[in-house]
């Protein structure tokens, strides 16, 4: 997971080209275990940005050495939000998506943050009713 954070962020920060700190990981699907000896590879992706916050897809393949074989075993979503000197969240560039493929994970990741921003919603009216 530290991994995964890591390269998220430095996605996020070269998009950025500002400090980023991990505003939530949205989902972490582990498809295989990679075994002691494997070599990790963390590939990042920017899918989506908004007007302070970028989700970045991470998915970490895993190789065996003497085979050459290659297997996905993790698929993370994260979202960064940039900030400037005082910690205060700050613009992102727009993302500038051309190719379909670009365009539909943009689309899927504009529904993840509108899907996140319901559930925050949800659990603020639920802690207004128990408080």
């Amino acid at each position: 997971m530290e991994w995964i954070d890591i390269a998220g962020a430095v996605c996020a920060l070269r998009h950025a080209r500002r400090p980023v700190v991990t505003a939530s990981i949205d989902r972490v699907d582990f498809h295989a275990p990679a075994r002691v000896g494997h070599l990790m590879i963390l590939d990042a992706q920017i899918n989506f940005t908004g007007r302070t916050s970028m989700e970045i897809e991470v998915l970490v393949t895993a190789e065996d050495p003497q085979t050459g074989d290659q297997f996905l075993t993790t698929e993370a979503f994260l979202t960064f939000v940039a900030i400037d000197q005082n910690g205060t969240p700050i613009e992102v560039p727009p993302l500038l998506v051309t190719t379909d493929e670009e365009k539909q994970k943009f689309e899927e990741g504009k529904q993840r943050k509108l899907e996140r921003a319901r559930i925050r919603k949800a659990k603020k009216a639920s802690a207004k009713v128990k408080a």
